[in-house]
């Protein structure tokens, strides 16, 4: 469908204040918004899902104001106000005079290299600016208004009708993004913590802990520059901003979790509650980040149905779900479990595209043996070892470091509460039990996925992999026929992938496997 007359105008840089270079346009299900390099202006769109109304005028401009309003209390130079749209001789104007046709939110522009989840990603966060937002939350919630109405939302029949919503709109999905054993154990888990906890409910009330908080502060809120700034709150639902301040600060807790930085959600955990003065308050964390991950695998679950999104947005919407629904249950059954996922096969088998593969869908950490192995040789990645089969870097002993060490980074990761992926031969069945006692040692679940193809098909990869630059394995065919006649067969339980067929196919099959 083609974009409204309205919004297609004001595409054009000469339609703003200060016509900028370009006008990029981006979409969510409830908002057009308009980048340009020092602004951005979010409109309203007039859609009435039930728990949202912007179907008027007057409506877009009421949570217009109230956006505002509500942001600047944690993004107070981030949100510069409302501004009109209207039309001068045809030409639709930003911030025109004259009758309005239109309204947004105009605010400042951040630099996305500030912001929490491009930190995470590109490895530049430190505990520092972890315990920095958690004191700006935990500040941020002692100030929030609460009053009598507020309150209400935290009495033990709001909360039920919270968590039983969840189960009703997500009951649909059961046997795709969710199995049914995974279901049940977290609606007992909820239903029975709320049985068991309506006097600790009740108390929350009464003492002021439910308060008008932001209600979606995730990473990609989170603007970590000179200051802390968390913006995008929730304005147009109070049900959804109106909570126990844990709930709201669980949020971003199981964000960090999810980032595979349970090291991290423990320094916000510990520096949060340091800072609240409410330490009865640790009790709910569990059940507040199994509610809050629920939720965010519910909204990947409609998105991964969605037609108008497209085959790729689907898939990634459907890993997403199965994702947070299986973070809910880790709450649910006493906190987040680290994995240890080794990923074995001979060489030209696609160990390191499933590896590389999975990482993008999970966040978790990869260890590769050929790396290691260059590395404590002192070669470039790419540089070539320059030995046979079974002498210099591919010795048995040398080797046999190359593990210990793959195994030992991978164990202390593990301990940090990191998950991991091991990208390696594993030819032999000792290095597959070293890796699996490392996991226990660590208390991490272990996962041995086996990665096969035909011989045709490995031969032309090998081959092609010759005539690539800055490939890092130097195995070619020679090296595949030696591995095949010492291989050894696994011990226990392993999923066997066949990496000839489509590799989307190979990642669900995994996803399955360790998020079922």
């Amino acid at each position: 469908m083609g974009l409204p007359r309205l919004i297609e105008a004001l595409l054009d840089p000469s339609s703003y204040p200060e016509p900028p270079v370009q006008v990029e346009l981006r979409q969510t299900h409830i908002s057009y918004l308009f980048f340009t390099p020092r602004f951005v202006y979010k409109i309203k769109k007039p859609v009435d899902f039930g728990f949202l109304d912007f179907s008027t005028l007057d409506k877009r401009l009421f949570f217009c104001a109230e956006e505002v309003r509500l942001n600047r209390r944690l993004a107070p130079d981030v949100y510069l106000g409302v501004v009109p749209i209207t039309e001068k001789e045809g030409k639709a104007l930003m911030e025109g005079t004259g009758e309005p046709l239109e309204y947004a939110v105009k605010m400042k522009r951040l630099d996305v290299r500030n912001n929490l989840e491009y930190a995470l990603e590109h490895g530049s966060i430190t505990t520092d600016i972890i315990e920095r937002v958690a004191r700006t939350i935990a500040r941020f919630h002692r100030e929030a208004r609460t009053s009598p109405y507020i309150s209400s939302f935290g009495r033990v029949e709001c909360i039920r009708k919270n968590t039983g919503e969840n189960f009703d709109q997500t009951a649909g999905f059961v046997g795709t993004a969710i199995s049914r054993a995974l279901f049940n154990r977290i609606k007992a888990y909820n239903d029975g913590f709320i049985r068991a906890n309506e006097g600790l409910f009740r108390r929350r009330v009464e003492d002021g802990f439910v308060r008008d908080c932001h209600g979606d502060i995730h990473c990609d809120h989170v603007s970590i520059s000179d200051g802390i700034e968390i913006f995008d709150c929730i304005e147009f639902n109070e049900r959804f901003r109106y909570s126990d301040i844990v709930a709201d600060a669980a949020f971003l807790s199981m964000d960090l979790d999810c980032h595979n930085r349970a090291d991290l959600s423990r320094v916000f955990d510990s520096a949060y509650f340091a800072s609240s003065g409410d330490p009865e308050g640790k009790s709910l964390l569990d059940f507040y980040r199994c509610y809050r991950a629920y939720v965010r695998g519910k909204v990947a679950a409609f998105k991964s149905v969605e037609e108008e999104v497209g085959p790729e947005a689907r898939m990634a919407a459907l890993i997403d779900a199965k994702r947070h629904f299986h973070l809910a249950g880790e709450y649910a059954g006493g906190g987040v479990k680290p994995m240890l996922i080794v990923i074995r096969g001979l060489s030209g088998t696609g160990k390191s595209m499933v590896a590389n593969l999975l990482a993008e869908n999970t966040a978790f950490c990869t260890l590769s043996s050929d790396l290691i192995r260059k590395e404590l040789a002192g070669l470039a990645p790419s540089e070539r070892g320059a030995a046979p089969y079974g002498a210099g870097i591919y010795s048995k002993e040398f080797t046999d470091k190359t593990y210990s060490t793959l195994i030992e980074r991978a164990g202390n990761l593990l301990k940090a509460g990191r998950s991991v992926i091991c990208d390696a031969t594993f030819s032999k069945q000792r290095y597959s039990r070293i890796a699996k006692e490392a996991a226990r040692e660590a208390g991490a679940s272990f996962h041995l996925i086996e990665c096969a193809a035909d011989d045709g098909t490995i031969r032309k990869r090998l081959l092609k992999r010759l005539e690539e630059p800055g490939a890092i394995s130097d195995a070619g065919v020679e090296v595949y026929e030696r591995q095949k006649a010492s291989y050894e067969p696994v011990e226990g339980p392993c999923l066997e992938i066949d990496t000839a067929r489509p590799l989307n196919e190979a990642l669900i099959k995994i996803i399955d496997e360790i998020f079922g």
